[in-house]
């Protein structure tokens, strides 16, 4: 079970293929999900916080 088993996570990635181990749909939803926090907190860091009024 390692690089060369087709039928291991590991094997899958080495060949480049897809399967039960080893989802298209669940990797591209965790690419969405990190590209998106990305832009978030792009977003974040150019807005500068407001000044709160002390009384």
């Amino acid at each position: 079970m390692g690089k060369g088993d087709k039928k291991s996570k590991r094997g899958k990635i080495a060949l480049g293929s897809y399967g039960n181990s080893r989802r298209k749909k669940t990797i591209k939803a965790r690419l969405k999900r990190s590209a998106s926090k990305k832009k978030l907190a792009a977003v974040a860091k150019e807005k500068p916080k407001r000044a709160t009024k002390k009384s």
